[in-house]
């Protein structure tokens, strides 16, 4: 799972579960916060991000690399072909 909520750091804000835009988690009648659709999840950070207790972590599926554009090939050819 990509999603994990520590429980022990968890205050029940309820912050996770408004800021999700893909429904990924769901409120018990114990009022927790639950992952239930894991596979829901774009990993687009607002659970992590807002959450005031540090209590979510995230692990992405696969290494994913923000890059900011290289700029020695801007405006140049990368593949060199004879015609």
């Amino acid at each position: 799972m990509a999603i994990k909520i520590d429980y022990s750091l968890c205050t029940k804000c309820k912050t996770c579960y408004t800021r999700c835009p893909e429904d990924v988690f769901e409120w018990r009648e114990d009022k927790t916060p639950v992952v239930t659709y894991p596979y829901e999840c774009w990993f687009c950070g607002s659970c992590y991000i807002d959450c005031p207790e540090g209590a979510i972590t995230m692990h992405h599926p696969l290494f994913m690399r923000f890059v900011p554009e290289p700029y020695e090939y801007k405006n140049k050819r990368i593949i060199e072909r004879e015609y």
